[in-house]
């Protein structure tokens, strides 16, 4: 089991990477029918893993909720690790109980912390969750309560509940808000980053994995690639042209990894070639990351066929900003596709107004009709008026009450 340097309100702690997200990982793939190929893979390295940690509850999880055919079930083994899991319960449960017969409250709150890891460890999510809210009702300190909060949140991420972790996400931003330190916010922007993406939420997704790059610790939850991956696929798809360059294109992070990640280039390339107007690049690195990365991503692939269109309407739009009439001939050859598919597929987007031209097919053109944004601007302007006005107002009438004291 690893684990990372984690702060705490006293002694000195660590974060245990429990759920281990890398048995989530081998899940996906056993869940997943497009990775067929994969799964007897798969299915011994998860066995291997469930048999050498006693993750009994997960296993039984997995033959009887999830019914996965390519993950041998044998009573025998589970009897065993049940066993087991038994024995260290007990232990568990015998530190709490004198605890609590001594009456030590910090280690009260810790004995019922280890049990609810334990049970998030060995993959039984209602003891996991009912056990540290137990432990979150106990503990007195933030930074404990929100350490806890983090944990019971992996374990809704580990099991996919992601109207949970919304929930449980929103309960962490309240203490954070009142007193979470450096390294914990740090790890709240990842985790909330992670569940945006995972609802389809990538300008929001964007902000705070873009941000966290320079300080992240989490590797309780994923490792340090996967939140580069996941920031660049999120500001390519959610940035302008100007952003892009400078939060993704040149950041140090993305730049400093490129060299030693191979999954990395295709999305590289597909950030840099949006950019530099390179569209017949552009579109084959998006076959490449619809492939390689989208649909590999636990969190990405039910999103991938939306990330990938409006990839494309994305590019379009950028190509026909620049231009008032544009042959359909010289569109598709910019994007080294043929006429017939170009045409059907701007044909999805412009009835929705989300491609501002129309085609003209007897002559063979596209033609842009950007809308009036005068009126958009001038509504802005005033809004922008009255909350400047506003905070005149406020500060004037601040000013006026300090000078009534001094006199």
């Amino acid at each position: 089991m690893t684990s990372v340097p984690k702060p705490s309100d006293g002694a000195s702690t660590v974060i245990e990477t429990l759920p281990d997200y890398h048995l989530s990982d081998l899940i996906f793939v056993l869940q997943t029918p497009a990775f067929s190929d994969q799964h007897a893979d798969a299915a011994n390295k998860l066995l291997a893993k469930i048999k050498a940690n006693a993750l009994a509850p997960l296993y039984f999880y997995l033959h009887n909720d999830l019914k996965l055919k390519s993950l041998q079930w044998d009573q025998a083994v589970y009897t065993e690790l049940a066993a087991t899991n038994a024995a260290d319960i007990e232990k568990l449960e015998a530190a709490i109980k004198q605890a609590e017969e001594d009456e030590e409250e910090l280690a009260i709150v810790e004995g019922w912390t280890k049990l609810g890891e334990y049970y998030a460890k060995i993959g039984n999510k209602e003891k996991a969750i009912s056990t540290l809210r137990k432990a979150y009702d106990l503990g007195s300190g933030s930074g404990v309560k929100i350490d806890i909060l983090l944990t019971i949140i992996r374990v809704g991420f580990f099991f996919d509940d992601k109207a949970f972790v919304g929930r449980e996400l929103d309960a962490v931003k309240l203490l954070i808000d009142r007193g979470g330190d450096w390294e914990r916010k740090n790890r709240f922007k990842t985790y909330r980053g992670l569940y945006l993406l995972s609802v389809r939420q990538f300008e929001e997704a964007a902000d705070l994995l873009i941000d966290s790059l320079s300080t992240f610790t989490s590797t309780e939850i994923t490792n340090y690639e996967e939140i580069v991956k996941y920031a660049v696929l999120a500001g390519a798809f959610s940035l302008d042209r100007v952003n892009l360059k400078r939060k993704v294109v040149d950041s140090p992070e993305v730049l400093s990894l490129l060299p030693t990640t191979p999954s990395l280039e295709p999305i590289s390339v597909l950030t840099n070639s949006l950019y530099t107007c390179e569209y017949d690049t552009y579109f084959k690195s998006l076959a490449t990351v619809e492939r390689e990365s989208l649909k590999k991503s636990k969190y990405l692939a039910p999103h991938s066929a939306y990330f990938i269109r409006e990839m494309r309407r994305k590019a379009y739009a950028q190509l026909l900003e620049s231009y008032k009439t544009l042959s359909l001939k010289s569109m598709a050859d910019a994007f080294g596709v043929s006429v017939a598919f170009l045409d059907t597929d701007l044909s999805r987007f412009i009835p929705n107004k989300k491609l501002n031209c129309v085609i003209d097919r007897v002559n063979g053109i596209i033609v842009t009709n950007r809308p009036d944004n005068k009126n958009a601007q001038y509504q802005e302007l005033v809004k922008q008026g009255d909350a400047l006005l506003t905070k005149l107002q406020k500060y004037g009438a601040a000013v006026r009450l300090s000078g009534a004291e001094r006199v």
